[in-house]
């Protein structure tokens, strides 16, 4: 594969650029090909997945964004680094390399746009998990769970804080705080995904000269989705949300009052930022065109984790949401176009996860896989040349669920559900098997009809954990 690689990069003068974009808790149903959801439009989302593959088996490696994120860019299960829920280390270990350190090392010009959000010390800017210390020439964005969309001013945070102490009350911030722009906080204007979306097309225009990588994160679609325009909201006829206010609200009433079923809006206002989404991912792709650059990149198109269907994403016909281990958990939308090396609108029922495109990207630039890598390259699957590429095993922790999947076979423990109760999600506690090729819903509990594939599966987990608790 190295020597394909450095053949073409021969042949187009200069090895492909590489445009990664990962967005925050989209529904496995809500991408408009698929027809899923009929009230889903998605033309962006659609004409990339018309130009490349997209998989109905996708895998995030966890069903929080943190966690899930290190594995990502990684290459590599998170535990491996001890990450098993909110709250980690990181990426503190610099013998498991990063995406934008392998590709800086060969001359790639690296940029993170957005959100940047991984375990401990992530807005510490001499700390490892920050963009510009694992691999990246530049970083324009923030460093929390999420950020407000509509508001980007240190001056404001700073006053929402006081009054939130004033009023004696707790509860998360409202992350309306300025953008990073490499090391220092500025304050911007503007809606945060038509931010993330303009500063990627000037990224890509002052590096087309030479081979880039970026990485551009979106926030969208995560909480809280009622931070729209104005505009937007009037022409769709929506009354909105309102943001918390400690002089006001009791926080927790206020958050469940937002959320799954208790926002009669919730679905619009969710739809509303996959509309924005949609359209900076058109803009993208116009962009790429009138440069010229089209032909020579790839873009690789994930979501984090699976949908949050408390905030009204489509998870159908899937059961659960994030935060569990339910397939609508951990299956994803993506998608991997490289024109003229991806088959055209192919869907592929091939198993796979996000830590793959580490090493499949890797591969197209012609340079060699750490061996800390768990994920495949997958670029002889999506040209065709080998359709049995594929996961037999995959293994998630996140400390009080864990779940295993050989071939159609997915063994699910939980030995609580408080984290879901908070979330107004259904988890059952206990020990569950099910056969996902006849029920992808996970509706038919086999364990106790299956009790050596149980035993198997539980077999397979512990040698993998012993493996996480020994990586260091």
């Amino acid at each position: 594969m190295l020597v394909w690689a450095t053949c073409i990069s021969h042949v187009i003068g200069q090895p492909p650029n590489i445009l990664l974009i990962v967005v925050d808790d989209q529904g496995y149903s809500d991408v408009g090909i698929d027809k899923r959801a009929y009230d889903v439009k998605t033309p962006g989302m659609d004409r990339l997945a018309e130009s490349g593959v997209r998989f109905s088996q996708a895998y995030a490696s966890a069903p929080i964004c943190s966690a899930a994120r290190c594995g990502l860019i990684t290459g590599s299960y998170q535990e491996r680094q001890g990450n098993f829920w909110f709250g980690g280390p990181g990426i503190p270990n610099a013998s498991y390399p990063t995406l934008g350190e392998k590709l800086k090392a060969v001359g790639y010009r690296t940029g993170y746009i957005g959100k940047h959000h991984y375990g401990r010390g992530d807005g510490d800017t001499n700390h490892r998990n920050f963009p510009l210390n694992h691999g990246f020439d530049s970083f324009f964005g923030f460093s929390s769970s999420r950020k407000h969309y509509l508001i980007h001013e240190e001056a404001k945070e700073e006053a929402f804080l006081a009054r939130r102490d004033e009023f004696q009350k707790t509860g998360n911030s409202l992350f309306q705080g300025g953008m990073w722009n490499n090391k220092e906080k500025v304050d911007v204007d503007g809606q945060s995904t038509e931010i993330f979306g303009d500063r990627a097309r000037s990224f890509i225009k002052e590096s087309r000269d030479t081979p880039f990588y970026l990485h551009l994160s979106f926030n969208a679609v995560h909480n809280f989705t009622h931070q729209l325009p104005p505009e937007y909201l009037k022409e769709n006829h929506l009354k909105g949300y309102y943001d918390y206010d400690p002089a006001v609200h009791d926080y927790m009433s206020w958050y469940i009052g937002s959320r799954q079923p208790h926002n009669p809006e919730g679905r619009a206002l969710y739809l509303g930022q996959l509309y924005y989404l949609d359209k900076e991912i058109g803009r993208l792709l116009d962009f790429l065109e009138e440069e010229g650059l089209r032909e020579n990149t790839i873009i690789a198109y994930v979501s984090d984790n699976g949908g949050c269907t408390a905030i009204y994403a489509n998870n159908e016909p899937l059961r659960g949401s994030k935060y569990t281990l339910y397939e609508g958990g951990i299956r994803i939308p993506m998608i991997l176009s490289w024109p003229g090396h991806t088959e055209k609108g192919a869907v592929l029922d091939n198993v796979v996860s996000a830590m793959d495109i580490f090493p499949t990207v890797c591969a197209a630039a012609g340079i060699n896989n750490p061996g800390t890598v768990d994920g495949l390259n997958l670029l002889s699957l999506l040209n065709g040349s080998n359709t049995s590429i594929g996961h037999d095993i995959l293994v998630w922790d996140i400390g009080f669920e864990t779940a295993v999947r050989k071939g159609n076979w997915k063994l699910k423990t939980a030995k609580t559900n408080s984290h879901a109760q908070r979330q107004q999600l259904d988890v059952r506690v206990g020990e569950f098997l099910y056969n996902l090729e006849d029920d992808p819903g996970e509706t038919r509990d086999l364990w106790r009809v299956y009790p050596d594939k149980v035993k198997e599966l539980k077999a397979i987990y512990q040698t993998w954990r012993m493996e996480m608790d020994g990586a260091g």
